[in-house]
């Protein structure tokens, strides 16, 4: 099983929301753009900007929370976008 750290952003909010999954990272995101209480649940236009892959659930949840770490969107952009290339 793969799990999947994840960054996605709101441009409503101009925000970024960092995580990881076991699930199918499609199913994730679907389930942020539901009705649910929460963090996400204060956007509906959350989009998946970034993903990394890991073989356990432990290295996903240390890649969240050392990205979580950084507190700065400057640095979550320059990873996103410095990875933009990969997603296409």
């Amino acid at each position: 099983m793969d799990y999947t750290f994840y960054i996605l952003y709101s441009s409503g909010l101009d925000r970024f929301y960092i995580g990881h999954t076991g699930e199918d990272i499609d199913e994730r995101l679907r389930k942020h753009l539901t009705q649910h209480k929460g963090y996400t649940s204060k956007a509906k236009d959350w989009q998946l900007v970034y993903t990394e892959k890991f073989a356990s659930k432990s290295e996903a949840y240390q890649r969240e929370l050392e990205v979580k770490r950084w507190k700065s969107s400057k640095k979550i952009r320059e990873l996103v976008n410095k990875n933009a290339h990969l997603s296409e």
